[in-house]
């Protein structure tokens, strides 16, 4: 049996390839700049980055060994008490360098925070992790000429001692950071390093420490609120059992952090 079907029309199929998926680009170079120092606003803030900050446990290898810390609930009250004398003693600092990000003014914070700790060996962490971020920011932000300025000038000298809080307020200022952000930054990075401590110390496993992380970020938000948006001469130590006990590190025996 003959069927005579009728001729179909050919329907003509657009390829994928045949669409025109081209952006007109109409983004100025202001908006690309401002793009651009989001990606370095969170690169700033990434651990992968190399300014030795987890040399350091803020007191906690000492706290464990004078059997201040022993289990792992003790951890989350001594993150808390930590956070509490950053935002006291070293916020202002940070909010002071971000609000003026200049060489002037932070000539000026080093110095008057080189004369405000009294710490022995938290004055050598700070010193070592705030050189350690400007070399690490003069090379990786080779777009902003401030911080190529500030290596050639002062890394070297003998008049500075390149605190990490004025440092790091620095920095955020020239990338971008408002002064809240900046000081989140600060809580948060400490928060950070103190829990990471606590893992390679094996208080507490990976899985607990995030968990510790998250639940202490309100009281982190807390201590935040409490003390931001403060000058340098409300700078004051909340903590003085903690001092003493970052001050007995360096007669531990046997250790495994610098500080």
């Amino acid at each position: 049996m003959e069927c005579d079907y009728p001729a179909s029309k050919k329907n003509k199929l657009t390829h994928p390839m045949d669409i025109d998926c081209t952006v007109k680009e109409e983004a100025t170079d202001a908006g690309s700049t401002n793009q651009h120092f989001h990606w370095s606003q969170w690169q700033l803030l990434d651990s992968i980055l190399p300014t030795g900050g987890f040399a350091h446990s803020y007191g906690l290898e000492a706290g464990m060994q004078s059997r201040m810390v022993n289990r792992p609930e003790d951890l989350g009250p001594f993150v808390v008490q930590v956070l509490e004398n950053t935002g006291s003693l070293l916020l202002p600092f940070v909010y002071c360098a971000s609000k003026s990000p200049d060489a002037a003014t932070w000539v000026k914070l080093d110095q008057l925070l080189e004369a405000t700790l009294t710490n022995e060996v938290s004055r050598k962490a700070s010193m070592s992790q705030g050189s350690a971020l400007l070399r690490v920011a003069a090379s990786v932000f080779t777009e902003i000429q401030t911080l190529q300025d500030l290596r050639q000038t002062f890394l070297g000298s003998k008049n500075l001692s390149f605190h990490h809080a004025p440092i790091f307020g620095l920095i955020c200022g020239l990338v971008g950071f408002d002064h809240e952000t900046t000081q989140r930054a600060y809580m948060f990075i400490t928060m950070r390093d103190v829990i990471s401590a606590a893992t390679r110390l094996n208080l507490i496993g990976p899985l607990a420490a995030s968990v510790l992380q998250h639940q202490v970020a309100a009281d982190a938000e807390r201590m935040l609120q409490k003390w931001r948006d403060r000058g340098v001469e409300a700078a004051t130590q909340t903590a003085p059992l903690l001092d003493a006990l970052q001050g007995c590190h360096a007669y531990m025996f046997s250790r495994l952090f610098c500080s």
